[in-house]
């Protein structure tokens, strides 16, 4: 748990606050549409913002965006996750001189499980990906601030698969697959059952994304080493620690995906982490209503990581994307 006073004083130290903006991708023939935020640099004092069912966010709403060709970020949250999942992080990449955008991905966010876990989930989470970068590159209002060459990639769980998908990695969705025949997760039984629900649709890459940072993607199982020769790019590669997930495996750990990625990853083991320990910080309130994604291991101190799981990813696609000038 945090106290309210350190999460407060976390969110102001930085040296700009971050704006915030709705962002919506219309409905058209290519999918639904996709309701998203987006995070960028701004030059007031952040505030405390209310979101959507007693969360806390801390950005400045419709504050003008502070520099020009910034490098963009995507971030893709885990099965039922939300926009909102990783608040602290697009906040932290804002304040860094990025542009950030978070999605709800359809069917698979809190308020929409109907297509959790499945295989036209799978298929569609990384074209949801390629639409929003689609959209906020030629439609956005302000698509003229990014800068189009310089394009990352936050994923976490099932986002992490998504990343993967989206950076090269051909999931491999054959009937007969080890590991999936004895799977609980519904796209394993559907590619098991007797009508063979492959997905028809093609899998989707976005060439445009330079940089990855993965924390505990899943499901890996879909990825043989052999259908990842084409993930090239620098990946940063996270795990929750496996002696702290016994009791949720689905999402823990990354260790596996390291020796399958052709280029050797930046690997970190976040030590004492469950799984969840990569979500935002909670507030009191936060920690009351939800308390099975707020609480820690005893001894883990989730705001002092999350600075440094910050530093790390913020250092890793200034490295990779290029540095931004301070405005």
């Amino acid at each position: 748990m945090f106290v309210f006073a350190a999460l407060f004083s976390f969110a102001i130290s930085t040296a700009q606050a971050a704006g915030l903006r709705a962002f919506d991708v219309p409905a058209s023939s290519a999918g639904p549409a996709i309701r998203g935020l987006i995070w960028h640099p701004c030059a007031e004092t952040p505030r405390e913002i209310d979101a959507r069912g007693g969360r806390t966010f801390f950005a400045v709403n419709g504050c003008p965006i502070v520099g020009d060709k910034l490098p963009l970020i995507v971030i893709s949250h885990g099965r039922r996750g939300w926009l909102g999942g990783h608040h602290d992080t697009a906040a932290a990449l804002a304040d860094a001189g990025f542009i950030v955008l978070a999605i709800n991905h359809p069917t698979d966010t809190e308020r929409d499980i109907s297509g959790t876990d499945s295989l036209a989930v799978l298929v569609e989470r990384p074209a949801d990906i390629k639409r929003s970068i689609d959209y906020m590159l030629e439609a956005w209002p302000d698509a003229s601030r990014i800068d189009a060459r310089r394009i990352g990639l936050y994923g976490f769980s099932f986002g992490g698969y998504t990343g993967l998908v989206v950076i090269g990695g051909n999931p491999d969705f054959r009937k007969g697959l080890p590991n999936c025949q004895t799977s609980s997760l519904r796209a394993c039984k559907e590619l098991e059952n007797e009508n063979n629900e492959s997905p028809t649709q093609p899998i989707v890459h976005d060439p445009r994304v330079k940089a990855a940072v993965i924390v505990d993607p899943y499901p890996v199982f879909f990825f043989p080493e052999e259908n990842l020769k084409a993930v090239t790019i620098p990946v940063q590669l996270w795990s929750s620690d496996p002696a702290q997930n016994a009791d949720h495996l689905s999402g823990c750990c990354a260790a596996d995906i390291t020796n399958r990625l052709p280029s050797k990853p930046e690997y970190h083991l976040a030590k004492g982490a469950k799984h969840f320990s990569f979500l935002a910080l909670c507030t009191p309130k936060e920690a009351e209503q939800f308390a099975p994604i707020c609480t820690d291991a005893p001894g883990f101190d989730r705001a002092e990581f999350h600075q440094r799981f910050h530093a790390e990813a913020i250092a890793f696609f200034k490295k990779h994307l290029g540095e931004t000038a301070t405005p």
